[in-house]
């Protein structure tokens, strides 16, 4: 055991990301079924929507499973009760302050985890007293930090600054970024692009389909005038790529982006009008698979490494 397989009470240190129209309960039952930590992915649910899948969750696995909740949900208060309600254990928060809310689940028996991409963040998380950190560095897909550090920087400079057990996200899809991450610090990996290539994500099978044909540089961040996000480069990305090289204000980003960009490129499969957000390490994502093979595949490749590595003289 590790201080991230004692604390979440599960197996293999290997968290599964809450990542919005792709995380529901199908994948999230599976990867804790395999036992790793399956995370409900809340930020693309309405309330009742989100007690479905808790629900469902519960009837597909006996297993700890947990909800990433983003704090800037405009229905945070109606969220956290439900999860509340429901009995979840675990949460994942992000895009927040976690001082509002860590200590109101703590008080309930519930374990939080808080996502930052800085090491002041990651020292307001101590103070605020959350369980544990998760360090995603700027490789990640989706929402992401506006200091660009990467996961080889990142994971090291919060290790330092930090006694809490972390978590690295940002860049890991395989045993050797697992065991990459390890090294640096991490007591634990948070992988999100290779679970949206499963068989049990809830993304549209087009958008799938598209991440498994990914190579390097088919991402960029972008969108920094609102809040910055990693995506595929298709059509809805080079116009905004135009019009924010041109000087666009966050008005005109706001109105470009519309409502459910997102939604119509991962969850209804416009792979070329939507918004697909996906880390830059989908370049080595290839096919899509269960969730149970893809969790076999990395912790297979990570022991290997490990054996690898540990008969290395110098």
């Amino acid at each position: 055991m590790n201080k991230i397989t004692e604390l979440f009470r599960i197996r293999y240190p290997l968290i599964q990301a809450g990542m919005i129209w792709c995380s529901g309960w199908e994948l999230a039952s599976a990867v804790s079924n395999a036992g790793g930590l399956g995370l409900i992915g809340s930020g693309s649910m309405y309330p009742d929507i989100l007690r479905e899948h808790i629900r469902k969750c519960k009837s597909a696995t006996n297993k700890p499973f947990g909800v990433n909740l983003p704090l800037i949900y405009p229905q945070m208060e109606e969220i956290a009760q439900i999860v509340i309600e429901e009995g979840v254990k675990i949460v994942f928060t992000s895009a927040g302050n976690p001082k509002k809310w860590t200590g109101h689940f703590q008080e309930h028996g519930i374990k939080v985890a808080h996502v930052i991409a800085n090491v002041k963040f990651a020292l307001k998380c101590e103070d605020a007293g959350v369980d544990a950190v998760v360090a995603e560095g700027f490789e990640a897909g989706g929402h992401n930090g506006i200091e660009e550090t990467t996961s080889m920087a990142l994971i090291p400079m919060v290790r330092e600054a930090i006694q809490l057990p972390l978590i690295a996200a940002g860049g890991i899809a395989s045993g050797r970024g697992m065991m990459a991450a390890m090294a640096l610090g991490a007591d634990g990996v948070q992988i999100g692009s290779r679970f949206v290539a499963s068989e049990e994500s809830s993304a549209h099978e087009m958008f799938k389909k598209c991440v498994v044909t990914v190579k390097d540089g088919d991402t960029a961040l972008t969108l920094k005038k609102l809040i910055p996000v990693r995506l595929i480069k298709n059509d809805f990305y080079l116009r905004v790529k135009e019009i924010e090289d041109g000087g666009a204000s966050r008005e005109e980003l706001m109105e470009l982006l519309g409502r459910g960009r997102a939604k119509l490129g991962m969850f209804e499969g416009d792979t070329q009008e939507g918004e697909l957000e996906i880390g830059q390490i989908a370049g080595l994502i290839h096919e899509i698979k269960p969730a149970a093979e893809i969790m076999d595949e990395i912790l297979r490749e990570f022991e290997a490494v490990r054996l690898q590595l540990s008969g290395m003289r110098f």
